[in-house]
């Protein structure tokens, strides 16, 4: 491990194996099968961050105007919501269900606002992304809470996964966005052991249209277990060695959607309140580049599920059937937002 201490002492905290460092600005890791950067505050151009993110490299920026209005945005809401509870101890108030309940209408709100995908789309002209050539899908908030009270269903707790599990492009950037300050026992867990190792799932069961039909369609309806068929190791793998990022409340966490991550179990006694959405662009996506797909069995695509920044408008059918292989179900080809899981 080697850090690089360029004094930004208040940006970072990583977890290597339970060291804790809170100095580093680039942040190299080694090991069995992986070798993976975290850089802070990155100057490289955004076509050079997309090839570093395909080779594995993590992204940390700090907070910057356009995320602080897309955070701040997303605050509003969920105070609204709950009113007069705060919303990081509403769980101690409110049963389960109701609990549930009230995320469940927010999220789709969330989802829904237009002030939302506005917000998006100036942070990712802000991260000098080309509008022309940039597609995002829908924002996503999430709400972990702590204690295993609600780990099921709308507030259901990652296993450890890639997102090309899902039938996402290989070329997908996954972004995340803390709303509040968060602790290495509420953030995400990385396991770049297993960058260029596969591992031993269930995606070949995974088809992201049946998907569209029912496991998202259904989030709402699981409470107190969790039955989709989330993608997931079908065998016990080791995870000893992760890292944990905590950055900054409206800081932004940019990974490869082939990264094996997972939520890690809330013990910080606070509910979390997090952003996420994802974006691919259109000549990675004509000329396949993108991360190494090492273990991905899933079926179909969830391409058509992204809007291009200008206009709002959906891929080219042409570029979305390079990717759209292998399936023989009849669900829907693009996720109705309508209830978010």
């Amino acid at each position: 491990m080697v850090l690089a201490n360029l004094g930004r002492e208040d940006a970072l905290a990583v977890r290597f194996v339970g060291v804790q460092s809170r100095n580093g600005i680039g942040v190299e890791t080694k090991g069995r099968g992986r070798m993976s950067w975290i850089l802070i505050d990155s100057d490289l151009t955004e076509s050079a961050r997309r090839e570093s993110l395909y080779n594995g490299t993590l992204f940390l920026t700090t907070p910057t105007p356009a995320t602080k209005a897309l955070c701040d945005l997303a605050w509003e809401m969920i105070e609204d919501a709950f009113g007069d509870v705060d919303p990081h101890e509403a769980q101690d108030a409110l049963p389960v269900e109701e609990f549930s309940n009230v995320i469940g209408p927010l999220k789709t709100n969330f989802t829904h606002e237009a002030r939302s995908k506005e917000a998006i789309t100036a942070m990712l002209i802000e991260f000098g992304c080309d509008p022309e050539e940039t597609y995002f899908d829908i924002p996503r908030l999430r709400v972990v809470t702590h204690s295993n009270y609600l780990t099921a269903g709308l507030g259901y707790a990652y296993q450890p996964h890639r997102d090309i599990w899902y039938a996402a492009p290989p070329c997908q950037v996954n972004w995340w966005l803390p709303i509040n300050s968060i602790g290495l026992a509420s953030a995400l867990a990385f396991h770049p052991q297993w960058w260029s190792n596969p591992v031993p799932n269930t995606s070949s069961g995974f088809d992201t249209y049946e998907w569209n039909a029912t496991g998202r369609a259904d989030a709402a309806k699981h409470v107190k277990t969790d039955t989709r068929n989330h993608p997931v190791p079908s065998e016990e793998i080791d995870l000893s060695d992760d890292i944990r990022i905590v950055g900054q409340p409206a800081s932004t966490l940019m990974f490869s959607g082939a990264h094996l991550h997972s939520t890690v179990p809330n013990t910080s006694g606070r509910t979390r309140f997090s952003i996420d959405f994802r974006t691919i662009n259109l000549s990675d996506l004509v000329n396949r580049v993108g991360a190494v797909e090492i273990d991905d069995g899933s079926t179909g695509t969830t391409a058509r599920d992204f809007l291009r920044l200008t206009d709002r408008s959906q891929l080219p059918e042409d570029v979305v059937a390079l990717y759209d292989v292998g399936s023989t179900h009849s669900g829907p080809l693009v996720f109705d937002p309508s209830v978010v899981s």
